[in-house]
């Protein structure tokens, strides 16, 4: 089934830029109207996004506590989460620097010479700024914060509940069972979701093309090309520095979270790819209790391609512009980018806001993000594919570091019953095994 479905998808892909381009050709002389039929195409993805943001909540929210009460005690919470986050923050600055020394030795923006454009971006740069976001992370209530799909709001709620369940100890069980079985349901209902996940990579790429064309990618050819030779040099990194901890699994991991990566690619959403990444996580071995933990702070803080993205599309306005930065501006910038890039979930328009938020602490002309727009979702698709990528190999380390993965490829799986986590059974198996990891350390 899965084989299938990664076939199906790079199937729509083919079909999208078929129909995309066709559209586009045929309609070339009036544009409202390959906008509108580009419409219809956008529909599958649109409502395929609505039934993934439809799970996002619930589903964050009983692997999340599921994960915490399971962790046995608070230290081992607190040790998973420290080291969680010494991966984040190295993996941040090795994104932001390999981003900045590449924009400044391929420079896609000189020569450019852009003028502003009438009316800038529009991008609403007060909406980041450190005492909101700070502000933003605690929620009011949690059904708001569920009804929004407010991920850091929905992770700081599972945190108390997880860790309060963990202190109450056997009065908790109770509550754990029902929360157990929300998640067992939720997976159920993603794998529904996800046989829509063909027609949404269908719907995504022919509306954009239809009324963009493939003439977009040339336009601003040498930004896309150097922004993914950037992706591509990144993702050498990450994979070398994942094959250091997990040795030949390495490889394993790779097959394993090739399909949602491709979603992600495909849709630019890295919610879209959520579901499939838990799925994907557990057939690889990783237990659920450290990947419902670690993968949504991962999905806040571990942005890696996001933050590439806003280091080259810094530099690049300011290239465009013909303005000359100093290497002490630059390394400012990226320090900025490093903290500002923490908030990336919690803004509309996301990586967009950073940049536009970040250019105008510098001076920098905003309306210059006007300029990528038109090949920001090319460009999005890449770096989203970078954020699953980031979060696989950072979730497995972490596994890796609290000795719950073997670095070898296990071996054909004996007749009597093991400790190996499940793969691909089903939710009464899952829930044993969650039951039996909780008894006691592995």
């Amino acid at each position: 089934m899965h084989r299938k479905l990664t076939s199906f998808i790079i199937a729509g892909m083919v079909l999208g830029v078929l129909v995309g381009t066709l559209t586009h050709a045929r309609f070339a002389d009036d544009p409202a109207l390959a906008a509108e039929i580009a419409g219809y195409y956008k529909l599958l993805t649109d409502i395929f996004l609505h039934l993934i943001k439809m799970i996002i909540a619930p589903l964050v929210f009983a692997t999340l506590v599921t994960g915490i009460a399971h962790m046995g005690d608070v230290g081992a919470l607190g040790r998973v989460g420290g080291r969680a986050m010494a991966w984040f923050i190295t993996a941040s600055l090795v994104s932001l620097g390999t981003g900045l020394v590449l924009v400044n030795l391929l420079a896609p923006g000189v020569g450019l010479d852009l003028v502003p454009a009438d009316g800038g971006a529009n991008v609403d740069t007060d909406a980041l700024n450190v005492r909101d976001f700070l502000l933003h992370i605690f929620p009011v209530s949690i059904v708001d914060a569920m009804a929004r799909n407010a991920i850091l709001q929905i992770v700081v709620f599972s945190l108390f509940v997880g860790v309060a369940l963990t202190a109450i100890g056997d009065r908790g069980k109770p509550l754990l069972v029902p929360i157990e079985a929300l998640a067992e349901l939720m997976l159920q209902v993603t794998a529904y979701v996800m046989r829509v996940a063909p027609l949404a990579v269908f719907g995504a790429l022919a509306g954009v093309i239809a009324t963009e064309g493939l003439g977009v990618l040339l336009t601003f050819g040498k930004l896309v090309g150097s922004f993914y030779v950037g992706l591509a040099l990144l993702w050498v990194m990450l994979a070398f520095a994942g094959w250091i901890f997990l040795g030949d699994r390495m490889g394993a991991l790779i097959r394993h979270v090739r399909e949602p990566m491709l979603l992600a690619f495909s849709t630019a959403s890295s919610e879209a790819a959520y579901p499939k990444l838990l799925e994907q996580l557990d057939r690889f071995g990783v237990p659920r209790r450290i990947y419902s933990f670690v993968l949504p702070l991962g999905y806040s803080f571990n942005l890696d391609g996001s933050m590439m993205y806003a280091t080259f599309a810094a530099i690049f306005i300011a290239q465009a512009y013909g303005i000359d930065l100093s290497l002490g501006t630059q390394v400012t910038i990226l320090l900025v980018l490093m903290v500002t890039s923490k908030g990336i979930a919690a803004v509309p328009r996301a990586s967009l806001v950073v940049v536009a938020a970040t250019l105008g602490q510098f001076d920098l002309p905003i309306e210059g993000v006007a300029f990528i727009l038109a090949v920001d979702h090319f460009m999005d698709m890449g770096r989203t594919a970078t954020n699953v990528f980031g979060n696989a190999i950072a979730t497995s380390v972490v596994t890796r570091w609290e000795g719950m993965i073997e670095v070898e490829e296990p071996g054909p799986m004996p007749k009597a019953p093991s400790r190996t986590p499940a793969r691909g059974r089903g939710g009464l198996d899952l829930a044993e095994d969650m039951i039996e990891e909780a008894s006691g350390p592995r």
